[in-house]
């Protein structure tokens, strides 16, 4: 499941669709919206995509966590848009037999999708100045 939405990321839906009897751990992990960036305020972000590049980045970088552990299924999910603080912008969740494998999947996937994905943030800050960053 690898999706690019503007609405709430539902993150049980990722749950469900990752969970199955073969495997014994479930990791999800949630990037949320923090008030601050590097010692910065910040109040609010800002997401905009190339999404069909996105999208394809996103299923490449799924496609090799699953050659790279035996998990039993992989989901990721980026929110676009206007993001108030505490709200979700991402989220990754992976079924493994194993937990560590569930773990390091998530972290893989993470790192990854920062480094190459066409996904460009704005961070919004209290006294109304903004800057953007992108991918490597």
């Amino acid at each position: 499941m690898i999706e690019i939405t503007h609405q709430t990321i539902e993150h049980e839906k990722l749950l469900a669709f990752c969970r199955n009897h073969q495997c014994g751990a479930v990791v999800l992990f949630l990037g949320t919206v923090r008030d601050f960036s590097d010692g910065v305020p910040s109040q609010s972000l800002d997401y905009q995509a190339y999404e069909p590049m996105a999208k394809k980045c996103m299923e490449e970088i799924c496609q090799k966590a699953k050659t790279q552990w035996n998990l039993g299924k992989i989901a990721l999910v980026h929110r676009l848009g206007h993001l108030e603080l505490g709200e979700t912008s991402v989220a990754v969740c992976a079924s493994s037999a194993h937990r560590t494998e569930a773990f390091q999947a998530c972290q893989y996937v993470m790192e990854e999708l920062k480094k190459y994905v066409p996904i460009w943030k704005k961070e919004n800050r209290p006294d109304g100045k903004s800057n953007w960053t992108h991918p490597e």
